[in-house]
């Protein structure tokens, strides 16, 4: 069965963005890129809440044919167009680039969507990823600290009264200061 990975950035005190959406502290360069790539090249699919999906639609679409686009960016935008892709949103009336519009998380279609053939699931976007955290449907998590405070803007953990165990898989610093953090949820003991 397929899985859902939570992919995001943060900062090193915990936000998405800052208080204007920016997201300009991202330290990016061609190392993490390129390992952002390798990751997400062997996805089955994208899963995204609707103001990631814009985001990534406004730009990625023709990237690659940008003169300042080179590298791992160029790279990246192939591999955009080309993954399947579902958006989430209620409001959403069209979207393009090979992607669905679900109009809600329901477990029984994401469950179906797990059982599918094919590589594992990318999961994008703060508010998207607090509903599937709601409803216990991520399976990993892959989170980029970067090395930055940005004092204020949209947590990535909204506050819950749920707990949540995870397991260490693996831990990875890169060479401009970004830290991954991947974690897995235990594995289930077998029955006794």
């Amino acid at each position: 069965m397929r899985k859902i990975i939570l992919m995001m950035s943060v900062s090193l005190d915990g936000f998405v963005e800052g208080p204007d959406r920016e997201i300009d502290w991202h330290l990016v360069d061609d190392e993490l890129h390129t390992h952002f790539n390798e990751q997400l090249r062997t996805m089955g699919g994208f899963l995204d809440g609707r103001v990631t999906y814009q985001l990534m639609a406004d730009f990625w679409p023709t990237a690659d044919s940008d003169p300042s686009s080179a590298g791992p960016m160029a790279e990246f935008a192939a591999i955009w167009r080309d993954m399947p892709k579902i958006v989430f949103s209620r409001t959403l009336e069209r979207a393009d680039w090979n992607t669905t519009i679900m109009r809600e998380v329901d477990v029984d279609e994401i469950t179906a969507l797990k059982a599918r053939p094919g590589g594992d699931l990318s999961l994008g976007g703060a508010d998207l990823a607090a509903s599937f955290m709601r409803l216990d449907l991520i399976d990993e998590y892959r989170i980029y600290v970067h090395p930055v405070l940005i004092g204020r803007g949209k947590p990535l953990f909204p506050a819950s009264d749920a707990r949540t165990h995870l397991q260490l898989a693996e831990t990875r610093t890169f060479g401009n200061g970004v830290v991954l953090l991947r974690y897995e949820r235990p594995a289930a003991a077998p029955p006794g």
